[in-house]
């Protein structure tokens, strides 16, 4: 007998816990060759905003031991090429679409929210708090509870839809900020988003990445990330999507034991496209094996 693979994520139907990481995985369609879109939870898009952007210059992806460095720089074709190429193909798709979305203010992201609400085959929103501030002083939104709470609040009151906060790992305390994110109407958590790293050329004595630092994934950073959805899980009321480093069954089964409801695979999709389809198929499988009839009752299941 199968076991039952799916979960409520924020009033979000999915046929099984995996979803795709934002940035690693185009707006779905660039994967469908590789992998059956309908056979994960959710499809997670590249990150969105008003304006089209070209990124920063490259180098801007370097391999690392135990991961990966990145500085994109949120390249993405801006939400009216969103609407007008891509949501065409998504519409085709029997998958949650979940939009990520960014702005430089809090106006921008409320208006960011606003139109993604309009959208029917969006079926939740993923805010990334992981961006400067540019009207005070470049402070990342991420970094302060007050910030992201203004930000959460503001996109609160434009959509009716699910309401997710990416969480940044690069704070002193992730719980004060998850409890700032629920308190301010968020409907779920997911984290983490990369950690901030560098990687240098000896012989050139330069940085590798001409943006000089990048975001940090891959297999190095899951027992931060596993820490992180651990000790957020215990603290909040709103469900959480654990990712970082997830790279085989094994790791997404332990996310859930720490907490987490869903989980995003990233980093992974790189080495093998197919990466979240195989997750999800070897979740099943073990849970086969281990006589584990539910999936939702590997959920915050770790023993201390």
């Amino acid at each position: 007998m199968k076991p039952d693979m799916t979960v409520d994520f924020a009033g979000i139907q999915l046929r099984n816990p995996v979803m795709t990481a934002s940035g690693t995985f185009g707006y779905g369609e660039e994967f469908a060759e590789y992998i059956d879109l309908e056979a994960i939870g959710a499809i997670v898009t590249k990150g969105l905003s008003l304006k089209p952007r070209a990124g920063n210059p490259t180098p801007r992806i370097v391999e690392t031991p135990g991961g990966m460095l990145n500085a994109i720089g949120l390249q993405n074709v801006g939400i009216d090429a969103f609407i007008a190429k891509k949501v065409p193909y998504l519409r085709s798709v029997n998958t949650p679409v979940i939009a990520n979305f960014f702005g430089n203010t809090v106006d921008e992201y409320a208006e960011m929210a606003s139109r993604l609400d309009e959208i029917t085959e969006v079926t939740g929103l993923e805010v990334n708090i992981s961006c400067p501030n540019v009207k005070h002083g470049g402070i990342v939104f991420g970094t302060d509870p007050d910030s992201a709470a203004s930000v959460v609040a503001a996109c609160r009151k434009v959509t009716a839809k699910p309401l997710i906060v990416k969480l940044s790992p690069n704070v002193t305390d992730v719980v004060l900020m998850a409890r700032a994110c629920e308190d301010a109407g968020a409907d779920a958590i997911s984290l983490i988003n990369t950690l901030t790293g560098m990687a240098i050329d000896l012989n050139k004595r330069r940085p590798v990445l001409a943006n000089i630092t990048g975001g940090f994934s891959g297999p190095a950073i899951k027992p931060i990330a596993l820490r992180m959805v651990w000790q957020v899980a215990k603290a909040v009321k709103v469900p959480i999507i654990g990712i970082g480093g997830i790279m085989n069954a094994i790791d997404a089964l332990e996310f859930m034991l720490a907490g987490a409801t869903a989980i995003q695979v990233g980093t992974a999709s790189f080495i093998s496209p197919g990466a979240a389809q195989k997750i999800a198929d070897d979740m099943e499988g073990w849970l086969i094996d281990n006589g584990v009839a539910d999936i939702k009752s590997m959920i915050g299941a770790l023993e201390t």
